[in-house]
């Protein structure tokens, strides 16, 4: 019998380490699941205050260490603390929505009584496309209550559980001074690494950076604007818990074209019904004008113009994203759907010749991608280059 020759025993060695390392890779992402959202946070935020560490760079000279602090205490100062500010007014609005459901003072079901009563049009429109009214009061009571209890019951577990939340907020926070610090050799070191080619790895780098950079900013912002508009209104209105439906139209409105109107148009109907019909027409024409063109003008300028995906590719991202990994969803949907684009690019224009876009073979990056720049701000420039096969 044959001794086996040199050859075998080096593929035999490949494959057998390459198994290992999938392995190791597989057990290593694993260990790190409890700590997902902490990690994810972590490199968005990072990827969207690096600039700020890059302008402290020009500003006061290469030092890591302190421009990076200096960053993350202004992340802390700008997002954390008034997040945390406005959770803490959210849950105890919460709270007490509850405890007056609970006791009787809010029947969800007796203000559709009166809005069928009053606008018996309603009713007519809700048979038409067979919505039984009966349903619809039992479905509406129990959704405040269980909305308000999960809010209720989120309240008291922080409360309990206010080591677990400190903990995955020092985490983030710790982690994200160290991607400030050391992120451009972090992206060297995967681009060296990895087997795809450094040109496509460094493409689809700084389209993961794009992209979650303008999906956070531009959603936050609209979430943002679209939540204090809705909050002012109806706390002008002396419309009760303002700051929570505020909050609840900010979370709303990470849905492209749906959002606040959610919130604000039963609202209005509600208004109608009661005979407040002058307060009920200054929320409408403040929902489409106010609010709603903050949606229409502010998302495609920061999410799809930046993203370079069509509406209607972010409004099915975004949705999918939510259902599948909540509220990160709403980061991670359009950022799959960019990267999914920008793989289907690159393979087109590699093996096909054209890609998607109507780049021919040979140019240096696929359509509606910007190319990879060397400035440090989005990717430090390669030392040395692997021979791509």
């Amino acid at each position: 019998m044959n001794a086996p020759t040199g050859n075998g025993h080096s593929k035999l060695e490949q494959i057998a380490f390459l198994v290992c390392l999938v392995l190791v890779t597989v057990l290593f992402f694993y260990l790190l699941k409890p700590f997902f959202a902490a990690l994810f946070w972590a490199c968005a935020i990072g990827l969207v205050f690096f600039p700020v560490r890059t302008w402290l760079d020009g500003q006061w000279g290469r030092r890591p260490n302190t421009n990076a602090l200096v960053t993350l205490l202004l992340c802390v100062v700008v997002v954390v603390m008034p997040v945390l500010g406005l959770l803490s007014s959210v849950f105890q609005e919460g709270a007490r929505l509850y405890q007056r459901i609970d006791a009787g003072e809010i029947r969800p079901e007796a203000y559709i009584d009166q809005v069928r009563n009053a606008l018996p049009q309603i009713q007519g429109m809700l048979d038409r496309v067979g919505i039984e009214t009966d349903s619809l009061r039992e479905h509406a009571s129990k959704a405040a209550v269980t909305v308000s209890q999960f809010v209720a019951k989120n309240a008291l577990s922080v409360g309990q559980s206010t080591f677990q939340f400190f903990l995955h907020l020092c985490l983030m926070l710790y982690v994200t001074f160290f991607l400030l610090r050391d992120g451009p050799r972090l992206v060297e070191m995967l681009v060296r690494a990895l087997p795809l080619g450094d040109e496509r790895e460094r493409l689809l780098f700084k389209k993961f950076a794009e992209v979650t950079r303008a999906t956070i900013k531009g959603n936050l912002v609209v979430a943002v604007v679209q939540g204090a508009l809705g909050g002012l209104i109806f706390a002008i209105l002396s419309i009760p818990g303002a700051v929570l439906w505020g909050v609840v139209m900010a979370i709303l409105s990470l849905l492209p074209a749906v959002g606040a109107g959610l919130i604000w148009g039963p609202v209005a109907i509600y208004l109608f019904a009661t005979g407040e019909v002058i307060q009920g027409l200054v929320l409408v024409v403040y929902g489409i004008l106010v609010i709603g063109l903050a949606d229409n003008v502010l998302r495609p300028i920061l999410v799809g113009r930046d993203t370079k995906l069509p509406d209607w590719l972010v409004l099915l991202s975004t949705l999918g994203g939510l259902v599948t990994f909540g509220i990160n969803g709403f980061v991670i949907g359009p950022l799959i759907a960019a990267l999914f684009i920008a793989f289907w690019q690159i393979f087109s224009r590699d093996f096909s010749g054209k890609d998607i876009g109507g780049v021919s073979k040979g140019a240096t990056e696929p359509a509606d991608l910007d190319p990879i720049e060397s400035d440090e701000a989005v990717l430090p420039s390669a030392g040395s280059n692997k021979a791509e096969s």
